[in-house]
């Protein structure tokens, strides 16, 4: 049973998330805050698996509280939650560690999903969503400054399949794309990211940004 908690300032947002999380048979929703700093408190005396992170809330906002989740290590998974796509909280939700990113105007079934990946490890991460991710990051890239030495420690192969993660690529797209079997581009993923010490494929995305990978 995956363990949810909800973290939005709207009483009758949080409600409707409840009734749709638990209408599935295989998520129960154990907690709820109207703040994120109550977010947090609640999450490290009793961690839920995943917790939709609204990002504008009073006291603390959605960023802080996922920085703060994610530096406690409670393991607990945030899903960010946001009506604006992409917009300079959600990304700085993404840089401080969340798992993912949904619209709140997101169909149910692609709700349920997203906590279903995030709760397993997965990223949620749309192509749309990388390629904005890259504007906002490519301003801040450095241009002829030291090389990540941590790009030495990748095969020409395991740089390629991150250039395609860092796409919006889903594993089977990989696969195809550099004609590898799925379990081959499963193998290579973990071995990114140990080498590059990611907590996930949206750490994946953002190592490529960040190094100039993705902005070829």
């Amino acid at each position: 049973m995956i363990t949810v908690f909800l973290a939005d300032d709207q009483a009758l947002v949080r409600s409707g998330f409840r009734m749709l999380i638990e209408s599935a048979d295989d998520m129960q929703v154990v907690g709820e805050a109207s703040d994120g700093a109550a977010a947090v408190r609640a999450l490290v005396a009793k961690p839920a698996d995943v917790v939709l992170m609204d990002i504008r809330m009073p006291v603390m906002d959605g960023v802080a509280a996922t920085r703060k989740i994610v530096e406690s290590g409670i393991g607990t998974k945030v899903l960010v939650l946001t009506t604006f796509d992409l917009d300079e909280y959600s990304f700085a939700a993404i840089k401080a560690g969340a798992s993912g990113f949904l619209l709140k105007d997101a169909r149910p079934a692609e709700l349920l999903n997203a906590i279903r990946n995030v709760a397993h490890g997965d990223a949620v991460m749309a192509p749309s969503t990388t390629r904005r991710l890259l504007d906002h990051v490519r301003p801040t890239l450095s241009t002829g400054g030291p090389q990540d030495p941590r790009l030495a420690l990748l095969t020409e192969r395991e740089r390629e399949v991150l250039e395609q993660i860092a796409l919006g690529a889903t594993n089977t797209e990989i696969a195809k794309t550099l004609y590898m079997a799925e379990g081959t581009v499963k193998t290579h993923i973990g071995r990114l990211l140990a080498k590059l010490q990611a907590r996930d494929r949206v750490g994946l995305v953002l190592f490529a940004f960040e190094t100039g990978i993705a902005g070829h």
